[in-house]
């Protein structure tokens, strides 16, 4: 009898996992030099990093048993990456600076690097540990922006997957359905 309860884990090897571990060590350190200690914003933004990467990793362990969970935990951390998103920009806007524009030499070389196979934080860690917060800032901006492009696809995917496949039930019942169908064979 085939397993109804199909393989699951492995989000190392996701890319939207890579990013967002890349993406929640590139916020401690910014937070830890840029932003002070003590204050709510240090917490939240480091908080919300870490919630886009172990959002990741609990929906794709959950993967096996819960379609809908895996897919609900994905779109969180979505959110949460959303929400960090929001205070880099903050951050950038209130310091009068704001998001490189698509042609500035600085994007267009973090572009190339998030193109890199098996990026890893010391991929970009000369752009992350910039003593120029707004460099620093940017670069982690644009790797929030990979990331929530990667979790979008992979929401769409799974979306996708859903509807063809089914959840865990169906596959149960398909499961029992076949089983019964093999005794029913054997007894003519």
């Amino acid at each position: 009898m085939a397993s109804f309860i199909p393989a699951h884990g492995g989000y190392q090897t996701l890319r939207s996992y890579q990013k967002a571990e890349i993406v929640y060590d590139a916020t401690v350190y910014f937070c830890d030099h840029f932003i002070d200690k003590r204050s709510r914003t240090h917490d939240q933004m480091v908080q919300a990093a870490r919630s886009g990467k172990q959002n990741i990793i609990e929906g794709s362990m959950a993967s096996g048993t819960s379609k809908e969970t895996e897919i609900k935990l994905t779109n969180v951390a979505r959110a949460s990456l959303e929400e960090l998103l929001a205070d880099y920009l903050d951050f950038l806007r209130t310091r009068g600076s704001g998001e490189w524009p698509k042609d500035d030499p600085y994007a267009k070389r973090l572009r190339e690097l998030n193109r890199t196979p098996d990026a890893t934080y010391e991929t970009f860690r000369k752009g992350i540990e910039n003593p120029d917060p707004v460099i620093a800032a940017n670069v982690i901006v644009g790797l929030i922006r990979v990331t929530n492009y990667l979790l979008d696809k992979q929401i769409k995917h799974l979306e996708e997957a859903f509807v063809k496949e089914g959840g865990l039930r169906e596959r149960m019942t398909r499961a029992r359905l076949e089983e019964r169908g093999k005794k029913g064979t054997k007894r003519t």
